[in-house]
């Protein structure tokens, strides 16, 4: 396989987050020759251990006569990183590749850049990897104006418009609910894979509608589980409600009346199109993965020029 890999290889294309690395190796037309993925992600990892992690799952694959371009996002651009990649301030385009930060590569084999990150000033907020499915959606959905909404352990809800990245706020939904669901008294309650939509809903209209509630809503749980024999299947689905109610109440001054995409793991994206469907709002969704490929190739046509 890596011979036939090795023999039409163009660019690879990373993903590097806090937890995983998924690298795709791509020929002449952007077609995918293999996927290679592993769980050193950067919070693993020391300064000097990320180039041999990544040759660990590529060095097979990399032809020795040519230079091979690798195009990276995510939190590989973090103070504790790779390299430290810059952040661009919004009101921006989705970063391109012309201002990503080259890499010196200590395999003579591979050109490494790293795509920028996006901040905002007041309110604070920044953002690593998300810019870069915003990219690629734009370059798929250029006339695209209104909000694209990232669910994930920090959900990013992003003004666009006009190709621009406006404004955007960040939720810690995600890992509210990991925190709650494995370290705190709720452990015992919500251990399940089952869900309920019906459940679901009404915890999130519950949430929207009296937000005060929520911290006694959430003990509720627990204590539903231990004096009425609540089923775990509820108390997981109302506990998945509250928590994203609560940011549907937040962020109503984002999605409000706007074309909204959802850009993440399919699972998670149906979560929130039945969340805002029942404020009366739809959304279309959209693969995380396929986005992050299209924004990492289209950094890629920016800078092989250069190589």
């Amino acid at each position: 396989m890596s011979e036939a890999v090795r023999d039409k290889l163009v660019f690879v294309a990373v993903d590097w987050g806090t937890s995983n690395l998924r690298v795709s190796l791509l020929d002449e037309d952007g077609a995918i020759l293999a996927k290679r993925q592993s769980d050193r992600g950067m919070a693993q990892l020391s300064r000097e251990e990320f180039e041999p992690a990544l040759l660990d799952l590529i060095g097979s694959d990399l032809p020795a006569n040519k230079v091979t371009p690798v195009m990276c996002c995510g939190m590989v651009g973090s103070r504790q990183g790779w390299a430290e990649a810059r952040y661009v301030s919004v009101p921006c385009n989705a970063p391109s590749g012309e201002l990503a930060t080259r890499v010196q590569s200590k395999d003579a084999r591979i050109a490494t850049w790293i795509l920028p990150g996006v901040q905002q000033v007041g309110p604070d907020d920044v953002m690593r990897g998300e810019e870069t499915q915003i990219a690629g959606f734009l370059a798929q959905n250029p006339k695209f104006d209104g909000v694209v909404c990232l669910p994930g352990t920090h959900t990013k809800w992003v003004r666009v418009s006009a190709e621009e990245i406006v404004s955007f706020q960040t939720f810690m939904t995600g890992e509210l609910f990991a925190l709650l669901s494995k370290e705190s008294v709720l452990r015992h309650s919500v251990e399940t894979e089952d869900f309920d939509q019906s459940v679901f809903l009404n915890a999130v209209s519950d949430a929207m509608s009296r937000p005060q509630s929520i911290a006694a809503k959430l003990f509720g749980i627990r204590a539903a589980h231990l004096v009425s024999d609540q089923s775990l299947t509820h108390a997981k689905s109302s506990l998945s409600g509250y928590l994203v109610g609560l940011e549907l109440a937040g962020s109503r001054p984002y999605w409000l009346g706007m074309d909204i995409a959802l850009i993440g793991a399919p699972a998670l994206c149906e979560i929130y199109q039945d969340g805002l469907k029942a404020q009366g709002c739809l959304a279309k969704s959209y693969s995380a993965e396929d986005m992050t490929l299209a924004g990492l190739k289209a950094a890629f046509e920016q800078v092989k020029e250069t190589i």
